[in-house]
């Protein structure tokens, strides 16, 4: 009842004197204004005056009927449903800081034919900007980082980053929402985290973020998530959406990729806390300059339930069938390659499995901040040097953005990958990124990062290698809040 009542401003009216007020309303009278009438009144106005309590009775509370107010559906995309707070001041930052990089590694071999790889201290300039605002139909919110980084001894790694999250929903009719997701970035070493961000309405582990890259190679990417809710009635509802992906490596060594899904889902509301449905999805990827691609069917079940007021979980679980056709090179008898002068023979390799396809959330949200932990198996573009593989991951993390001082990140990861295009075998990495701001003057900030992240291939042991990177710096960002670390 009070997060209905919040929703709206009360009318001021003006009370005659002679009017008493009920201090003790029945329920139903909640969210009108509850006047008692006095006996002296005429009956006219007796009669408008209760008119007017129906209306409003009747009109404010339109809106919310078309809204889905369970929990978080995670086959949907959706952040935790009690992280979605209506208004973060929208706050830009600046932050010069000093870093230093370990296993700094372009597609290139040393002279002892192993990968090169470097140290080096540097400078970093990084500015952006998060928040979220809300209007009476429409909800935008925006995370948005870029950072200019400097390499003193290795400087041909210095480099331009830039990753943007942003997401706004718009209520079209009573019955039907509109959802429109970004996920963009300009990268040559990304850290980031698929973690859950404040001031956006998505799980962005949702979107094709290209996390697990190998190597300090210039990337560039986007996902665009659009979907149309449909509220049948106050418990059942539809969902029908759809991306597209582009992944752009600069080396020509390295694939990119292309990606196209399509979902639809039904969701039945079984009580306050709990939802039951199922969902379809389809998914399609291509590699450019190469013969090969992916088609991908996969139906499941899905569950949502709010334990109670910070607690949530939600998850699916089902099975994908997953067709991948790729072109590969294969060795051919000795004597047919003396006769024709050829080395190997190209065929069209075709792989058809049933995969698991499942994912579930955990999350516990606080008046200032939220942990969660996520975990998931599907199919997946690969990172430029594998391409389709079935992957398993996981993601946990906590955020905390204090009132006065403090502002704390913490997030970790696990992806394990099996590869079934051109370059077959099992690949992983595990990583961990740890920030934190302190408020040290008015608007200043005392800003420390570290992140490690460690490759891994029981198929290929030169693949295994460990890269760090520290910072310390200052940032400044106005506001009454510390500065959000990213």
């Amino acid at each position: 009842m009070r997060a209905l009542e919040a929703q709206y401003l009360l009318l001021p009216v003006a009370v005659p004197d002679n009017c008493c007020l009920d201090s003790r309303p029945p329920p139903w009278q909640t969210r009108s204004l509850n006047l008692c009438v006095n006996s002296h009144w005429p009956e006219r106005k007796k009669t408008r005056l209760k008119s007017i309590n129906l209306l409003l009775f009747l009109a404010l509370p339109a809106p919310l009927l078309a809204q889905y107010a369970g929990p978080a559906i995670l086959s949907r995309g959706e952040a935790p449903a009690a992280l979605a707070a209506p208004q973060i001041d929208f706050q830009p930052f600046v932050e010069v800081s000093a870093v230093y990089d370990t296993g700094l590694a372009g597609v290139a071999l040393n002279e002892q034919g192993q990968l090169a790889t470097s140290s080096s201290a540097g400078a970093t300039l990084a500015w952006g900007i998060t928040g979220t605002h809300s209007w009476r139909h429409t909800k935008v919110g925006l995370a948005y980082h870029g950072a200019l980084s400097f390499y003193a001894e290795q400087s041909r790694f210095s480099n331009l980053d830039q990753s943007l999250l942003f997401g706004v929903t718009h209520q079209i009719t009573r019955h039907l929402m509109f959802s429109l997701n970004e996920t963009a970035g300009l990268v040559t070493r990304n850290f980031g985290q698929l973690a859950l961000q404040q001031t956006v309405p998505f799980d962005p582990s949702t979107a094709y973020v290209p996390v697990t890259d190998y190597f300090d190679n210039r990337t560039v990417y986007s996902t665009t998530q659009a979907s149309l809710q449909i509220q049948k009635t106050a418990r059942l509802s539809f969902a029908l959406g759809g991306s597209e992906f582009i992944v752009d490596r600069h080396s020509k060594a390295l694939y990119g990729s292309r990606g196209t899904s399509a979902t639809g889902d039904l969701q039945y509301r079984l009580s306050r806390m709990t939802t039951i449905g199922a969902q379809y999805e389809y998914l399609h990827f291509s590699y450019p300059g190469i013969i090969g691609s992916t088609d991908a069917h996969g139906a499941a079940a899905t569950y949502a339930v709010r334990l109670n007021r910070e607690w949530e979980f939600s998850g699916y679980g089902g099975f994908m069938r997953v067709e991948s056709k790729f072109e590969q090179t294969v060795p051919i008898d000795p004597v047919i390659a003396a006769l024709l002068g050829i080395s190997g023979a190209e065929e069209i390799t075709h792989q058809i499995a049933i995969v698991p396809n499942v994912a579930g959330r955990l999350s516990r949200t606080y008046r200032t901040g939220v942990a969660y932990l996520s975990a998931g198996h599907s199919v997946l573009p690969g990172n430029g040097l594998f391409l389709t593989s079935t992957a398993t991951q996981v993601v946990l993390g906590y955020a905390y953005t204090g009132l006065r001082f403090w502002s704390f990140g913490a997030s970790g990861g696990y992806d394990r990958g099996t590869a079934v295009g051109t370059i077959a075998g099992d690949y992983a990495d595990k990583n961990v990124s740890l920030l934190m701001s302190r408020v040290i003057a008015r608007h200043l900030n005392f800003v420390l990062s570290f992140s490690v992240r460690q490759y891994s291939s029981p198929t290929y042991v030169n693949y295994n290698r460990t890269i760090e990177e520290g910072s310390i710096g200052v940032g400044y960002s106005p506001g009454d809040i510390p500065l959000r670390v990213w």
